[in-house]
Order: structure tokens, then C-alpha cells, then sequence
């Protein structure tokens, strides 16, 4: 049966109007995506943009807010969104706000924009999520609110690029989802800007950024990538558990766990994720009590400016968007800074950055490993901007479009005023059943910051920001898993110097008595509810809970012990750096410490 191309049309044209995708009509005729893309062009079916009515048709009004439609009829008279004479750029936003993306990289997109702006330049957002400052209709020049795909934003490309003026797209800005389609638009000829794509996949891709890191001598902890269940077995064998496990390419790092032996891991391979050849997991040596490091940078492909060297308060494993984080740096040494700031250099002009970059690293022993690099924005941008003052997002826009950090001023690390803290903020009230132990999975949905000039005030503006006020008398309620037990004994010492009194269960109480230290043992919530830590703490009996978890994924004590502070609103810390913390911010607090308040603007180099 042979179709003419007029009916094609109208058969593909249905299709459209329905709200098939090209990538569903690639699946459908066993083409691919772009195949069916072309052949779209070729009939002359591209959709068409019409403008989003802020005022509900109340009278008339004119938005540069846009969404696409496929009209039977298709001629430009109905396209509402005109190419202009600007020199334009695209920017690609993150997309809905979810956890492991969201505001953060919103923050960043904004003020690209105004920087685009303030060079005269067209500033036009591709992004699809009602509730961002980038998508009101008056923060940008046009904003096109579309899905974050490849078929979407190449149509937005094409309808922009009509008078030869269109600079390129942004993808640094828009986290993992707007990194992720760099590749696909530069093979579609799109010119992107900043950070090359074959830069950005240098380092995604695992065994060519080992490469780079062998080159330039930074260490790394031992791993590989798995193809099967059966490599990584073989590959956590030969490093030695604990092993971090991971798929590639991940959002806020779901999916990612730190498994303790084999049978962890098999557990992990048959639930957590689907592994292939597309799909390989990353398997890393973890690095247990390590301090983490996030280093926010910009390159112009001649020098390079750290906004900040962050020193996580909670240790290595703990998803950074979770973990308390503290600029300037509080425990790690000159000589260790010094490190940070070369590899961190080294690794940024050697990659051909030319923009944003974070990177993490760990310490451990005096020696600096590295975990992993990002060629993008990273969701502590506004954390950092905030606390030393210095607009980054802006900064690396001025690069993408070809400024130098010389000719602007930034050299070296920004230096803060104060000490800054961020604190996440967690949605465990609302989310009944929910372990709220920490983990490589990022599970917070917002964050706070305190600032002060001492660090245990700072700490306590966080936690107090972040709906967690600390008890300055009372009683802390502590059970630990057995690894963590050497570590306790000195906090719980603190504790009672402070005034508090200790309740335990009974293998934690039995660790603090053999170093003389006075405790109150109650029964495990399993052993029965008289006499147990919930009834006591049902009856205010509990100031502050310190419990470390084992891992174990079952409904264990540490789960209910953690659900009941939760529910109870009691403050608590799941790891030993966390606790510690607290310490020193209840010591200062006691101390008769004053909570001044200090404006952002104090805060500008």
C-alpha cells in the first residue's frame, strides 16, 4: 500500500495533535528519533508557539511566556512567539523541582539571566516547572515552558534561529538534566556554550576521567565500573567492603548505597537497580571516616577561582545535599587547603572548563582523594554566593560569554567574613515511614544557613533555622552501632560536663559505665513499651537523641528510635560529626554566646 506524502502528513500530523512524541513514533515505526524528526521537516510539520494569557482573558495582555501546538493549518501567522534581531542565547533549566534538583539550580539560572541582561543580550528559559523564579513571566526576555527533551528544545533552537542571531545554549546551569542532553544538541549542530560537550564527558565517563586523574597525579580510591552482577562481586572482592555502589549518571544520588559484604550487595543488585550495558554500575572503596570536601569553582580556560573550599560536619558517604556543610573550613590543615586548591586548578584547566565546576573530595589521613567532578552548577551555588559574597553564577555566565577572571578580579579562593553553615531541611514529618537516617540518597527537600563569627553560634543558627532547636540542659538519650562506640565515649563525656544526663540501651549504656561514665540504661522499643526509650521520651523525658544506624534495611530499633524523635520533634543526629557539632553549639550557647543577626550585604568582598 503506498501512502502519498500529503496523507503521511495528515496521519503524522493526528499524531502530533494527540500528543505523540517523536521518540513514541520512533518506537512505534522501529526508527529512531532523529529519522523521525527529518522526515517531520520534510513535511513541513513543525509545531507552533502560542502565548500563555496571565490574566485569564480578563483583557488583553502580552507575555513572553510561551508553550507548543501542532494547528492543522500550519503558517507562521499563527506562531505568537517572533524570532527577534537580539543576540540571543538559550538557557536550560532543571525541570519539575524534585529531590536531588530543584531551587538550587534555579538560583543559578536566574541570575544568568540578569547577567545576560546586563550585556544586552536576549535571555530566553526552556524550562517546565510552574513554581521557579526562572519561569515568572517577567524574569526572563521569553521563556518557553516546555519539557526538558531533545525534540522540544531543537524546535524552540530551530524557531529562535530564523535571523541568523541565535549565540547558542546554556547547559551548565540546569543540573544533571540539562548536562545530560549537551552530547545530542552539539551532534545536532547546536553550539553550546561554555564547557564543551566533549569536556563534560570527559568527565562523566569513568574510565577516560581515570585517566586524567592518573595524568595529573590526584588520587583517587580504588574502583571500577560492573557490566553484571557478577563483576561487581568480583570488583568488591578485590578492592574490600565497604564499597560504595552507584549507577552512572544519577540524579541526587539515587540509588546509591554503601554495602558491607557480598550478600549487601547481591541484595542491592536484585532491588536497587537494572544493570547493562547501557545502564553499568559504578563501584568505588569507601572511605569510612573521612571528612568530605565540595569545591565550588569557575575556569576561563587560562585561571581559575574557587568560590569556596566546604567542609562537610557530617563524614564521607553522606549525600551532600544532606550533609551539614561549613565555610571557611574548620579541622582541615594549610597544607591540605593547598592540595584542594592545586587539584582543583590542575583538574579544571586540564578538562577545558570554561564556566562552573564542583568538585568533591575526601580526606582521610592527611591525604586528599577525589570522588568526582561536575562540569556544571551544583545545588551549593547559592549556599556559597550567599556566604562569601560573591555572585558565582553571574561571574561564570561573564566566562561562558567570553570574559576573563583577571579582567573581572577573581583570583585564587574568595575569602569569607564569617563562618557560614548549611543546614538541610528535611520532610520526614510528612513522609510517615520514612527512615530518616542519613545516606549516599539525598532525601532533603530545602536548606537553612547560619552565620556567625564563631563556629559552634553559626552551627546553632542552623539547626535552629532548619526547626531543630537544641536543648541547652536535660537529658540525651544515645545508642550507637557497634563501630561508632569507641567514637562516643568522648561526646558522651561532653555531654555530662555540660550538665546533660545520659539514658542508653543497654550496649551503648555498658560502653559509656566502663569509662566511668554515669548512665540511665532503658529498654530497646523491641523489649516492650514500659520502661523503654519511647515511653520515656512520649513523656518528655528526651532532649536530644544521638543514633547511628547499622544499615540494615528492616524495621529495627534504630528505625523506631528515629521515627519517635521525628515524630516527637525531639532534636537528633544520626552520625557521631553531627552530635559533635551540636556540642560545641550548645558550649557556646551556654557561654552566653549572643545570636546577633548580620545582613548578606556584610557579607560582600
Amino acid at each position: 500500500m503506498i501512502i502519498d506524502n500529503k496523507k503521511l502528513k495528515e496521519i503524522f500530523l493526528k499524531a502530533k495533535m494527540y500528543g505523540f512524541s517523536d521518540v513514541q513514533l520512533a518506537n512505534l515505526l522501529n526508527k529512531s528519533e532523529e529519522e523521525i524528526r527529518e522526515f517531520r521537516k520534510e513535511l513541513n510539520l513543525t509545531p507552533v508557539y502560542k502565548m500563555v494569557d496571565t490574566c485569564s482573558a480578563e483583557f488583553e495582555a502580552a507575555t513572553p511566556y510561551y508553550y507548543s501546538c501542532y494547528e492543522r493549518y500550519i503558517d507562521e501567522e499563527q506562531n505568537e512567539s517572533k524570532a527577534s534581531d537580539r543576540k540571543k542565547v538559550i538557557i536550560l533549566g532543571s525541570g519539575p523541582i524534585r529531590i536531588g534538583q530543584g531551587v538550587e539550580f534555579d538560583y543559578s539560572t536566574v541570575h544568568a539571566i540578569f547577567a545576560l541582561k546586563e550585556m544586552g543580550i536576549e535571555a530566553i528559559i526552556v524550562n517546565n516547572n510552574p513554581e521557579t523564579v526562572s519561569t515568572d513571566y517577567d524574569t526572563s526576555d521569553k521563556l518557553y515552558f516546555e519539557p526538558l527533551v531533545y525534540e522540544q528544545i531543537m524546535d524552540i533552537i530551530e524557531n529562535e534561529s530564523k535571523n541568523n542571531n541565535f549565540l547558542g545554549v546554556i547547559v551548565q546551569f540546569g543540573g544533571q538534566t540539562a548536562i545530560n542532553l549537551a552530547m545530542k544538541l552539539h551532534n545536532a549542530g547546536v553550539n553550546i556554550l561554555g564547557t564543551s560537550p566533549q569536556s563534560i564527558d570527559l568527565a562523566e565517563d569513568r574510565e577516560q576521567f581515570l585517566k586524567v586523574l592518573d595524568k595529573l597525579k590526584i588520587p583517587q580510591a580504588e574502583g571500577a565500573t560492573a557490566f553484571s552482577e557478577d563483576q561487581a562481586i568480583v570488583i568488591a572482592e578485590k578492592i574490600g567492603y565497604p564499597v560504595l555502589v552507584r549507577p552512572s549518571y544519577v540524579l541526587g544520588g539515587r540509588a546509591m548505597q554503601i554495602v558491607y559484604n557480598t550478600e549487601e550487595l547481591k541484595d542491592y543488585m536484585r532491588e536497587a537497580v537494572k544493570i547493562s550495558s547501557d545502564h553499568p554500575i559504578l563501584v568505588d572503596k569507601f572511605l569510612e571516616e573521612a571528612t568530605e570536601i565540595d569545591v565550588d569553582a569557575i575556569c576561563d580556560g587560562e585561571s581559575v577561582f574557587l568560590g569556596a573550599i566546604m567542609e562537610h560536619i557530617e563524614e564521607a558517604g553522606i549525600h551532600s545535599g544532606d550533609s551539614a556543610c561549613v565555610i571557611p573550613p574548620q579541622t582541615l590543615s594549610e597544607e591540605t587547603l593547598k592540595i584542594i586548591q592545586e587539584y582543583t586548578t590542575n583538574l579544571a584547566l586540564d578538562l577545558g572548563v570554561v564556566g562552573l565546576l564542583n568538585i568533591q573530595y575526601a580526606v582521610k589521613d592527611g591525604k586528599v582523594y577525589i570522588i568526582e567532578a561536575n562540569p556544571r552548577a551544583s545545588r551549593t551555588i547559592p549556599y556559597v554566593s550567599k556566604s562569601v559574597g560573591v555572585p558565582l553564577a553571574k561571574i561564570a555566565t561573564n566566562v561562558i560569554m567570553g570574559r576573563k577572571l583577571k579582567e573581572m578580579g577573581y583570583e585564587g579562593v574568595a575569602k569569607a567574613k564569617y563562618v557560614s553553615v548549611k543546614e538541610a531541611v528535611f520532610p520526614f514529618l510528612k513522609l510517615p515511614g520514612v527512615d530518616p537516617v542519613l545516606s549516599p540518597e539525598m532525601k532533603s527537600t530545602g536548606e537553612a544557613i547560619g552565620i556567625d563569627k564563631d563556629f559552634g553560634v553559626a552551627f546553632y543558627k542552623s539547626q535552629l533555622s532548619a526547626n531543630m532547636e537544641l536543648p541547652t540542659t536535660g537529658t540525651v538519650f544515645i545508642s550507637v552501632r557497634n563501630r561508632d562506640k569507641d567514637n562516643i565515649v568522648e561526646i558522651a563525656k561532653k555531654f555530662t560536663d555540660l550538665g546533660f544526663e545520659i539514658v542508653a540501651t543497654s550496649g551503648t549504656a555498658r560502653e559509656l559505665r566502663q569509662f566511668g561514665i554515669d548512665v540511665m540504661e532503658v529498654k530497646k522499643i523491641s523489649e516492650g513499651k514500659k520502661g523503654s526509650i519511647l515511653e520515656l521520651a512520649q513523656k518528655g523525658g528526651v532532649n536530644l537523641m544521638i543514633n547511628t544506624s547499622s544499615g540494615d534495611k528492616a524495621k529495627t530499633d534504630g528505625y523506631l528510635i528515629r521515627r519517635v524523635a521525628v515524630e516527637l520533634n525531639i532534636p537528633y543526629f544520626t552520625t557521631l560529626q553531627g552530635a559533635l557539632a551540636s556540642l560545641k553549639a550548645i558550649e557556646s550557647i551556654k557561654n552566653n554566646a549572643e545570636l546577633e543577626v548580620y545582613s548578606l550585604n556584610e557579607l560582600e568582598n
